[in-house]
């Protein structure tokens, strides 16, 4: 678990100020078209949430809502969309009206305790500082069995190709060992786990008490 050490506060507001100020720069580059088979890969994604009609479900790092229309065509009754960057939600709500928009990291949401059903957080993972923070709080707002998705629709490796030209550390994507000494304490368990070269998707469940 040493590996998951929170940082200080003032570390975190720190690197979430500097995402924050990159993001609201570059949320254009993050609208369609995407490149070629990414569509493909994030319809895997959001079939691994399983959502069923009447969720609630929450897209973590969501940015200008790539996940939204996938979400939506699975009638969820509820989508909410959370991220560090106003111009991304702003963009998102211009594009989904029908999204509620948070702008927060996910360790600061206060929604009720047991109320998601599915959260998905796409090519946003190695950007939560406070891993520890994020997931204690998912967990406590997650209903039995609700179902995490994390996920890149390009892979481990696109991380990789990142870290030099970024302002900001990144973490790399666990591999299950580590995903799973994470996520237990706070109530999760490892169900599947797709590591290939242009695909990352992990799926674990909330278990029930």
């Amino acid at each position: 678990m040493s590996r998951f050490k929170t940082s200080s506060e003032e570390e975190i507001q720190r690197i979430n100020r500097l995402q924050r100020d990159l993001f609201d720069k570059l949320y254009h580059f993050f609208e369609p078209p995407l490149p070629d088979g990414v569509i493909e890969r994030l319809e895997e994604i959001v079939a691994c949430g399983n959502i069923v009609k009447g969720a609630t479900v929450l897209d973590v790092g969501s940015g200008t809502g790539i996940l939204v229309p996938l979400i939506h065509n699975r009638k969820p009754q509820r989508i909410y969309a959370c991220d560090l960057s106003e111009a991304m939600l702003e963009q998102l709500s211009k594009n989904y009206p029908h999204v509620e928009t948070i702008l927060a990291d996910v360790r600061d949401l206060s929604m009720p305790e047991g109320s998601i059903d599915v959260v998905f957080i796409s090519a946003c993972y190695p950007n939560i500082v406070d891993k520890i923070g994020a997931f204690a709080n998912l967990g406590r707002m997650m209903k039995p069995e609700g179902r995490i998705v994390i996920s890149h629709p390009l892979g481990k490796g696109f991380i990789h190709s990142l870290k030099e030209s970024i302002p900001f550390p990144l973490d790399d994507f666990p591999d299950e060992q580590e995903a799973d000494a994470l996520l237990k304490p706070f109530g999760f368990k490892i169900e599947n786990l797709i590591d290939e070269p242009q695909l990352y998707i992990l799926v674990a469940t909330k278990m029930i008490k």
